[in-house]
């Protein structure tokens, strides 16, 4: 995305993207139930085949600025560079620290969605659809109000206000016993939950310096996505033994004192300097 837009739209850009993925989550599968009623299972995986075409088609259409390309490294002097980077830049390395811990925390919500329509509501598979679908319009609404806000120099101090609200409204969807009350929280929960990892991921893509960009996402995206695994590993050993509206009650306290913790540990998270975004390789490996 940083190839494709100016860095003064680029939490715009990574808003936008979180809506198609959100709103995919949506209307996928309500497609794909029409089909499998109409024509099986066969043609499901065969649309969904055939739908990467127009992936392709789109890679291909791109226009993107070639960034010129550095001497030819190794592998392992890449990786290490990286590595180096996000330890030694401090801000960096806790935003990569706070999405993880964030995913492992807030995204149990939607791994235990089937158990609490059958557990607490004691109703199945259609339920489940409409809590997802709940969950993913929150998440539409959350990612349209970064592109609208943007970019702003309390993005750091905003996403750690989300997050602390995210971990209340996690806590009392694990004490809520009422559905439309769930299903509000749900809402809210996924609005909240995409304005903080968004907002992180803007920040992350705003402070690295372009040749170090795709090092850095890499290692931002393992711990991301591997905490996001690992988290829903926990949350479903924790829900066969506590029941899963223990482990949103767990979750959230967490959440809400993790968003303090980080408040806590400075500046440089709450008001990070962007003007390095702009700055050369020389400039930014020196701030």
């Amino acid at each position: 995305m940083p190839t494709l837009v100016e860095k003064r739209d680029l939490p715009n850009a990574v808003a936008l993207n979180s809506i198609q993925f959100n709103l995919a989550r949506v209307v996928g599968p309500l497609l794909a139930g029409v089909t499998l009623a109409a024509l099986g299972m066969v043609w499901c995986f065969s649309f969904n085949g055939i739908s990467f075409l127009i992936v392709i088609a789109s890679l291909l259409a791109l226009h993107v600025r070639r960034q010129r390309s550095s001497v030819p490294r190794r592998l392992r002097e890449e990786l290490a560079e990286g590595i180096h980077y996000v330890r030694r830049k401090r801000a960096i390395f806790l935003l990569t620290a706070l999405a993880a811990i964030t995913t492992f925390l807030a995204f149990a919500v939607i791994t235990l969605l089937p158990v609490i329509a059958r557990e607490v509501f004691g109703q199945g598979v259609r339920l489940y659809s409409q809590l997802l679908t709940f969950s993913g319009v929150g998440s539409v609404a959350g990612a349209l109000f970064v592109a609208w806000l943007g970019r702003h120099r309390r993005m750091g101090a905003s996403a750690l206000a989300v997050q602390a609200v995210c971990g209340v409204l996690l806590l009392a969807f694990g004490l809520s016993s009422h559905l439309w009350a769930s299903a509000g929280l749900l809402f809210l929960i996924g609005a909240g939950l995409i304005i903080t990892l968004a907002t992180i991921s803007s920040l992350v893509q705003l402070l690295v310096p372009d040749e170090l960009r795709g090092r850095v996402m890499s290692i931002y995206m393992v711990a991301f996505r591997g905490s996001m695994s690992l988290g829903s590993l926990l949350a479903g050993f924790i829900a066969s033994r506590a029941g899963p509206s223990r482990v949103f009650v767990y979750n959230g306290i967490a959440l809400f004192f993790v968003a303090i913790l980080f408040f806590w540990l400075g500046r440089e998270l709450c008001q990070p300097d962007l003007a390095i975004a702009t700055s050369n390789r020389k400039s930014a490996w020196e701030s």
